[in-house]
């Protein structure tokens, strides 16, 4: 028995059991570490492809819900322009009912005038030169007028 004593108090015997249970420790501490890792890794990418997929879910109906609520709001928008030109259409149409405004608007536009009345017509300068280079054209054939016209309009489309 007494070598058995010495042999567990001697210091080989004492660094030999300290390194193993150091080593149990190491191990042991590795394993959990290893085991917590692996487990919140997998959690983690559980709960990512979770909300991945939520998101692809909603996000086609969230496109349609702003597209939907612009469009309303276009239309909202629509609906006051018109309200406002109905309005200003009843106005114009009380003003044509006034028989001062119809008469003032006939002098104006047609340039009528009262009997015993003179009528005067004040012609532009410029808008007579215009008409003079314009009186040109009766020297070409029709045709040729015709071609003028349709290059005039489609220049003032573009």
């Amino acid at each position: 028995m007494a070598v058995k004593d010495r042999d567990r108090f001697s210091t080989s015997t004492r660094l030999k059991l300290l390194g193993e249970q150091t080593a149990a420790r190491v191990y042991r501490s590795q394993t959990k570490r290893q085991a917590r890792r692996s487990r919140l890794t997998g959690r983690a990418a559980l709960l990512a492809l979770v909300l991945c997929s939520l998101i692809v879910a909603l996000a086609y109906p969230m496109r349609q819900y702003v597209s939907q609520r612009a469009e309303v709001a276009d239309l909202e928008r629509q609906r006051e322009q018109a309200r406002q030109r109905v309005e200003q259409l009843r106005d114009l149409k009380a003003r044509w009912q006034d028989d001062a405004y119809a008469e003032q608007q006939i002098r104006q536009r047609l340039h009528y005038v009262m009997p015993g009345e003179t009528g005067y017509v004040v012609i532009d300068t410029d808008a007579a030169k215009q008409a003079r280079a314009h009186k040109g054209t009766t020297d070409r054939p029709w045709y040729t007028n015709v071609w003028d016209g349709v290059d005039k309009s489609d220049a003032a489309d573009q």
